[in-house]
């Protein structure tokens, strides 16, 4: 494998240089004065600011695109071998890294790479423990899957020996990655267009908690049923985290949520209360989450003053229970959930967020996903009181007809809920503006482009 010399900057060519990932290392590189150039699909504010730092971004992607000046070239999970950027640079015989090895070298160049990974949860603990950060001033570099308003935008350069950044499981990306410290937050059947099954995953768990150092740190779920499995092997210190397990090393009690749903609770460390901690989100996975950022922050040395602080001030991240605007007098509210385990998350956070009933438009992301969870997506959103479901996201799919989003809603009869299949977007939005009443709560929810439902609501 290639291996880069970031004390020799060079040109780096991005193949989907737009991606939110591959954006951030893009502008990391900028930073160190590497040339960077790009291509992508279509322009978008990522593109457009990457052009504004120096970077050369071309609209389309074509073999003249991959000049003699290009030293290295990177590319994505989704580019593939009949790309025809990806065949030139092949061709014309230039080094190619993916972007996970990348970031995996990347972090060779910091004291404490962190990296968050799970099944759910990776941009909002990510964004939790970037804010405790920031406000210890620990200047760190941050790479997050979302847009976080604390460093405007989904990257951010420090100059401290501090990096944080997501580690997902698809395509065992992670693997090419070299954290010191690493979350493990969750662990659950997911992307099984890739994985064989829930072993497969917990494999991949495994092995990727074992590229941990020793003297490195595993912050784990202790509330899992395959905790022992996935932290066998590892040479690194292992802390845990959790609600329900037992012999936590960092847990919570007298959890209370506000008229907000804001939770807050007593932080119990090896058995003993020892603070008390205030979250500005909902739910109790973001209490879950909470805690991971905290065992994170204790080991970095960070003060108990500074994690509350950090933790307060964090508001949530785009697409992540955002509250978007009210419109005929009921909430419009955007999640990002689009697996069950997030759908029934974010459901029970609603339930504690102010309301007369709820209402989601849950949009399926990608066909293999839809067709392995149809029971289970049936009873998630059963939690809420009314369910519109529209077509399935196909995302990186094609469609084979196995499968279809009314499937769902067949389901849901077992159900005491009002369930249906509405088709176009334009359709939902007349829909809704008959039928919500006042003080209702609208959810907008799915990875795919539902969001945009609720912003038409708005306009």
């Amino acid at each position: 494998m290639y291996t880069i010399d970031f004390k020799k900057p060079i040109h780096v060519h991005f193949i989907g240089i737009g991606g939110i990932s591959m954006s951030g290392l893009a502008e990391i590189l900028l930073e160190e004065d590497f040339k960077i150039s790009g291509s992508d699909m279509k322009a978008s504010p990522m593109t457009d600011k990457l052009a504004s730092l120096g970077a050369q971004v071309m609209i389309g992607q074509k073999a003249s695109n991959i000049t003699d000046d290009i030293d290295l070239v990177v590319y994505t999970a989704a580019i593939h071998p009949d790309n025809p950027e990806f065949q030139a640079a092949a061709e014309q015989g230039i080094p190619m890294l993916t972007r996970a090895q990348l970031l995996g070298q990347m972090m060779d160049n910091y004291k404490n790479p962190i990296a968050v990974s799970g099944t759910h949860g990776k941009t909002t603990t990510t964004s939790m423990l970037s804010h405790i950060l920031l406000t210890a001033k620990k200047d760190p570099t941050i790479s997050v899957g979302g847009i976080l308003d604390a460093i405007g935008g989904n990257i951010r350069v420090g100059k401290s020996d501090i990096l944080v950044t997501e580690a997902c499981e698809y395509t065992n990306s992670y693997h090419a990655f070299n954290p010191v410290i690493s979350i493990i937050l969750n662990v659950e059947e997911d992307h099984l267009d890739f994985f064989s099954g829930i072993e497969e995953i917990r494999e991949s768990f495994q092995t990727f908690a074992r590229k941990l150092p020793k003297g490195g740190l595993l912050v784990i779920n202790g509330d899992m049923d395959c905790t022992d499995f996935v932290q066998d092997g590892v040479i690194a210190d292992i802390v845990t985290f959790g609600i329900t397990g037992t012999n936590l090393t960092y847990s919570a009690a007298n959890i209370a949520y506000d008229e907000h749903g804001n939770g807050s609770y007593d932080l119990v460390e090896y058995g003993q209360i020892t603070d008390h901690i205030d979250l500005h989100v909902n739910g109790i996975h973001n209490i879950m989450n909470s805690l991971s950022a905290i065992a994170v922050a204790k080991r970095l040395g960070i003060s108990m003053n500074d994690i509350k602080k950090g933790l307060l001030s964090f508001t949530g991240t785009k697409r992540r229970f955002e509250y978007k605007g009210e419109r005929n007098g009921f909430t419009i509210i955007d999640d990002y959930a689009h697996h069950p385990t997030e759908i029934a998350a974010t459901l029970h956070a609603a339930a504690k967020y102010p309301h007369h009933e709820v209402w989601t438009v849950f949009q399926p992301h990608t066909y293999t996903r839809t067709m392995a969870f149809l029971d289970d997506f049936a009873k998630s959103l059963s939690l809420s009181d009314h369910v519109i479901v529209t077509d399935i996201y196909a995302a990186r799919e094609k469609d084979l007809g196995q499968v279809h989003a009314r499937d769902i809603v067949d389901r849901m009869q077992q159900y005491d809920v009002d369930a249906i299949y509405i088709s176009a977007f334009e359709d939902i939005e007349k829909f809704i503006l008959k039928n919500l009443k006042n003080n209702d709560l609208l959810i907008t929810m799915g990875a795919g482009n539902v969001v945009d439902i609720g912003e038409n609501l708005l306009k």
